[in-house]
């Protein structure tokens, strides 16, 4: 099938695919803990009897239950190298049944594997890995692939391009959403749709986590910017426990009037997850196969993110700036910086920029004596995940923009395209193979234009090509190209004039390096802050300058009030007054002003270096202190603890995330691992001893890592068993090590019910220790169901639900 002929089949009416598979191979015999796609290959009468099921219930697609078969996930059974005979008679069970009935998707989903640089995987092996499940699948044929139960946006980057580079087939997408509306990492169903439909994905929704109700509002965002049509397969409800079993006890009709409401917010495909039947969708299809299918109505995209983080650039909104200071150019401490190999002036650079108030971060790694590109994906690595964001890529050269954006996990801003016709294709395809937006440099490969006529003509050029190649203009920024007023005097004129032309007559937003301005003129801040007054005035979107700088922010937010732009009123008078010297403005405090927003002001260099994860500098850090004399148990309990508290709390309070949490808990580590020696056997001992292991029949351990991690920051005694542990092994541990807590994870809820026999067989055993469960499945019911004593919804949450336990216990 091709995208044209998939596009198609969703235009002309509501598209149905099946519901689940894992619970029900459970009902036709599948045990906790095989390798599930060899249990099929088995037994093949099993998923051929469901998919049957399926398409005489209305499904137009059955999912070939090729979910787990890569290499990563087999060779958690010793089962790697039977990856393309295994993925080829997994795709043809399902082909057989399908015959003309309908089509068949090949099903991919994660690793369990994190990415570097929260894990060890690289971006470029986790591609590889996909590219050899898609390539074993495309020898038997499918007609289209789905990519689901995603946490991970840049996994879900890395599947599509495994699968744009093999074959042209059509693409779905659907990410698996907490409580919170947002993935593990932090990323919202809008970021989702905005990156994904820019790098082409023919579809993007949601599936499983959660029944169809909880959906409706993670519909209605993605609706909101969707070019594309919304796939959505929920659970059937939540799970219950009923005479020791795991049920779904949403009936048909309710999931289909459920599901109703989804269509009406503006879903197009349907099928269902954990705990749907054949039933199920057979009542879905009854519901909604008559309803008006939804018609696209084109949405600009003008708009950059982080994989955490949209930035809109509005025409007609306030003034944006995007930062300049992670550039070596002129900066020679920031330059022996980079030589020796250090990223830390870009890490502050990056988080100075964003608490100073900067909207998009440019970076740009271009000097001499230093490998650019690795500097460049080193750089991309180290700001992605200390800030959240976006980022304006920065290079003239084209493989280095390629590394760039490939591993960038979100949409970028690439600077800049010019109509010199070597680079300008080049750059183009990249913009478009990687849904980036660009800025468009009115040069060409004979300079700089001689008058306005020929800028304009650069301009055409550069968006001609860019729309030659698919690409919307909405993508496009273009750079009004400043040059210095003191060498012609009519440059700050032509600039205005190149504002309002593409404001007004192309539509487009621009941008300029704002210093070029006054280059080589005396008292260079008051030419910039007059020239950026005026240019917001003819309507100047935003301009690559330092947010530092006081009088550049004040002057825009100044020039936003008097044109009534929205919030700018409101914005201008939150920030603290100015003392006017004769040097300059420079910040003072005053009623109205807003109170200090860093979060580490406060803060000692130690407990920052764990609230902003700095693990390269926590050890020298630390030594300052232990040199200065002080005791190692006091600089754990009054810096690293203090730091990691502050952590935990960011993260309930959702202003970090996943990466953020993680970050923190590595430094805290590192300074751990420095200190530990130096304690006083007396104050070595553990609070307590925690045994932690993912339950039988599970593969899934990053949350159960991150967990123990965490505890062991704060302490604890952690014995990690890892993953697929057996009740047995988990209580003979406990009672052998006579742990005081027992920490549970399931993430399936096909496992789930694995916790109930860690519970009754502590009892049996006489177990002393108290019995702590999570994970994705989990809820404070199910911990009451089967008697636990504690249910934590994630690391943070953890260790305070150990802490009052033993509070409690004591």
């Amino acid at each position: 099938m091709t995208r044209a002929d998939f596009r198609e089949l969703l235009e002309k009416r509501i598209v149905f695919i099946d519901g689940a598979t894992g619970t029900e191979l459970q009902k036709r015999g599948m045990p906790a803990g095989v390798c599930p796609e060899k249990w099929i290959i088995d037994n093949p009468w099993a998923i051929q009897e469901l998919q049957k099921a399926y398409f005489d219930a209305g499904s137009d697609i059955v999912l070939a239950p090729t979910f787990t078969a890569s290499r990563i996930k087999l060779a958690e059974y010793g089962l790697e190298d039977k990856l393309v005979e295994m993925n080829r008679q997994l795709v043809r069970l399902s082909r057989e049944v399908a015959g003309d009935k309908g089509l068949v998707a090949a099903d991919i989903s994660m690793t369990g594997k994190q990415l570097y640089p929260l894990g060890n995987l690289m971006f470029e092996d986790l591609v590889d890995c996909y590219k050899e499940q898609v390539e074993a699948i495309l020898q038997e044929g499918v007609d289209l692939f789905v990519v689901e139960t995603m946490m991970s946006l840049q996994e879900c980057r890395a599947a599509v391009l495994a699968i744009k580079e093999t074959c042209d087939l059509p693409i779905i997408v659907s990410l698996t959403f907490n409580p919170d509306g947002k993935t593990l990492y932090g990323t919202s169903p809008d970021t989702a749709m905005i990156v994904l439909q820019s790098m082409g994905v023919d579809c993007v929704g949601m599936n499983c986590s959660t029944g169809p109700d909880a959906m409706l509002e993670l519909v209605q965002q993605m609706a909101a910017v969707a070019n594309i049509p919304i796939i959505v397969k929920p659970n059937a409800g939540l799970p219950e426990l009923e005479d020791g079993k795991t049920v779904y006890k949403m009936s048909p009709d309710a999931f289909a009037d459920a599901c109703e409401k989804l269509y009406e917010a503006g879903a197009w495909l349907f099928g269902g997850c954990c705990g749907s039947t054949p039933e199920h969708i057979s009542a879905l299809v009854s519901r909604l196969k008559d309803k008006k299918q939804h018609q696209i109505e084109k949405k600009p995209m003008r708009v950059v993110t982080s994989e955490r983080m949209n930035t809109w650039i509005d025409l007609d909104g306030p003034f944006m700036v995007i930062g300049e200071r992670i550039n070596p150019t002129g900066k020679k401490k920031f330059q022996a910086s980079l030589l020796e190999g250090s990223l830390s002036m870009v890490v502050d650079f990056a988080r100075e920029q964003e608490e100073k108030g900067a909207n998009i971060l440019d970076v740009n790694m271009g000097m001499n004596g230093i490998d650019e590109k690795q500097m460049m994906l080193d750089s991309i690595y180290e700001v992605t995940s200390a800030v959240d964001l976006p980022l304006c890529l920065d290079t003239s050269h084209v493989d280095v923009m390629e590394a760039a954006l490939r591993i960038y996990p979100g949409r970028a801003l690439i600077n800049s395209i010019s109509a010199e016709k070597e680079k300008m294709e080049p750059m183009l395809k990249l913009a478009k193979k990687y849904g980036a937006m660009f800025i468009t440099l009115p040069l060409s490969g004979a300079g700089l234009p001689k008058d306005m006529e020929e800028k304009k003509e650069h301009i055409a050029t550069v968006l001609n090509a860019a729309e030659s190649l698919g690409l919307d203009r909405d993508a496009a920024v273009v750079d009004v190209l400043v040059q210095t007023v003191g060498a012609e005097g009519t440059a700050g004129l032509q600039c205005f004039e190149t504002i309002e032309y593409c404001k007004n007559e192309l539509g487009l937003p621009t941008v300029c390096g704002l210093s070029n301005i006054s280059f080589g003129m005396p008292n260079r801040q008051f030419v910039n802050a007059t020239y950026l007054t005026i240019a917001v005035s003819k309507g100047l979107t935003m301009a690559i300058a330092n947010p530092s700088q006081d009088m550049l922010m004040y002057q825009a937010a100044a020039a936003d009030t008097l044109m009534n732009k929205p919030g700018a009123l409101e914005k201008y008078a939150s920030l603290p007054v100015l003392s006017m010297t004769a040097g300059g403005a420079t910040s003072g405090s005053a009623a109205g002003a807003k109170p200090e927003t860093s979060t580490t002001s406060s803060e000692s260099p130690v407990a920052e270096c764990v609230i902003k994860g700095k693990k390269d500098q926590i050890v020298s850090e630390i030594q300052k202190l232990l040199d200065a004399g002080m005791e190692p148990q006091e600089i754990i309990e009054n810096h690293l603890i203090k730091g990691i508290n502050v952590v935990g709390d960011l993260y309930d309070k959702k202003k970090y995330f996943l990466p953020q949490l993680i970050a923190g808990a590595n430094a805290m580590e590192v300074g751990m691992k420095h200190i530990e020696p130096l304690l006083a056997s007396d104050s070595t001992e553990a609070k307590a001893t925690v045994v932690i292991a993912t339950v039988e029949g599970d593969i899934h351990d990053i949350g159960k890592n991150l967990v123990a991690l965490m505890l062991k920051n704060y302490g604890f005694n952690v014995i990690d068993l890892g993953k697929d542990v057996p009740a047995a092994t988990i209580i003979d541990k406990a009672v052998e090590v006579d742990a005081d807590i027992i920490g549970l994870s399931a993430l399936m809820t096909t496992t789930m019910m694995r916790m109930d026999d860690v519970v009754k067989l502590a009892k049996e055993k006489g177990c002393r220790a108290k019995i702590i469960i999570g994970g994705a499945c989990i809820n404070e019911s199910f911990k009451d169901e089967i008697s636990a004593d504690g249910y934590s919804a994630d690391a943070a949450e953890c260790v305070k639900l150990v802490q009052n336990i033993m509070e409690k216990w004591a």
